[in-house]
């Protein structure tokens, strides 16, 4: 059976994109799957002066962790239209260890947001530069208005709810080939 980590791009801890990422992960059918949660990895500000003293320990653990699965759901918080602080900073350390941060492995890549956006700027930004850090094949969905199209754990909008489930779907179909 394939593995999946999911995760959000973000340390709050009511984050909103932690819960579409959770969501998503529960409706693999084939695939286990595990979730993290970033504020379990505490890293100074990546800098080169900074890299001169060595890797940080959670940096290596975040990095060693993503060479046992085989695929990866992540939701991206937007911040001012692009990654948050803590998202991008674990991912510059991760760059650092290994450039191909997703391994060569499919990546369901998602936003969400309380606006009508859904954090559509992020993830374009995502969709964009993934790729060339070994995300194998990129599959996005945006969720506008999270608090009302997200209720009781489950998305209440149809046609969303069938996007997404949709998107799953492929990627656990690219995980599996």
């Amino acid at each position: 059976m394939k593995k999946i980590l999911a995760f959000a791009g973000s340390t709050s801890s009511t984050s909103i994109n932690k819960k579409l990422a959770t969501f998503a992960a529960e409706n693999l059918k084939d695939s286990a799957f595990d979730v993290i949660d970033l504020r379990d990895f505490t890293l100074p500000i990546y800098s080169s002066d900074e890299e001169q003293n060595g890797f940080p320990e959670d940096a290596q653990k975040f990095s060693d962790l993503l060479d046992n699965y085989d695929g990866f759901i992540l939701s991206l918080a937007e911040h001012n239209g692009s990654y948050a602080a803590a998202f991008k900073n674990i991912f510059d350390w991760s760059s650092r260890i290994e450039v191909k941060v997703f391994r060569d492995k499919p990546l369901l890549l998602m936003a969400t947001s309380p606006g009508g956006m859904g954090g559509k700027f992020v993830l374009a930004a995502g969709v964009q530069r993934f790729p060339r850090q070994g995300a194998k094949e990129v599959i996005s969905f945006s969720l506008p208005n999270f608090y009302d199209n997200f209720k009781d754990g489950t998305i209440v909008n149809d046609e969303l709810s069938a996007s997404l489930k949709e998107r799953v779907r492929e990627f656990e179909n690219s995980v599996n080939q």
